[in-house]
């Protein structure tokens, strides 16, 4: 029985990537082409179209690419690891999500501070107060 490759437009066709996507996730290290045809295409396996699915879900959970490397090694080798060692790639990712929403939030507030303080009127902006507040603020 034949396995069924795919060249890397079929490849990106079935996964909705770009095939500049593909062959960045290729030049990066995380799929990598299993054999040429006679016409020297890349020829991709069902096991390279999986991994493929598996980044794409995972970048849209928001992992990064070194994540999703890590995440794939974990994958590719179950029987060498644990739930554990998963369960703390999503934790590390939580936390610093956690990390970016404060300072977010922070920032947002300091814009509404800003916004709230301005007249907003039809007067000159020579003397508006947000203009004033950014030449002031200490940058943090």
């Amino acid at each position: 029985m034949k396995t069924k490759h795919y060249k890397i437009g079929q490849l990106a066709s079935l996964t909705g990537l770009t095939v500049d996507t593909v062959r960045f996730y290729e030049n990066k290290g995380l799929v990598q082409a299993s054999q040429r045809s006679d016409a020297g295409y890349r020829l991709f396996s069902a096991d390279d179209l999986a991994r493929l699915q598996f980044i794409k879900r995972a970048k849209a959970v928001g992992f990064t690419l070194d994540e999703i490397s890590e995440l794939l090694e974990l994958r590719l080798h179950p029987d060498d690891h644990t739930c554990e060692e998963v369960k703390q790639v999503t934790a590390r990712k939580v936390r610093e999500l956690d990390e970016k929403i404060a300072e977010l939030e922070k920032i947002r507030m300091s814009l509404k501070t800003l916004h709230t303080a301005c007249c907003g009127g039809p007067e000159s902006a020579e003397h508006c107060s947000i203009l004033q507040a950014l030449d002031s603020m200490e940058a943090s």
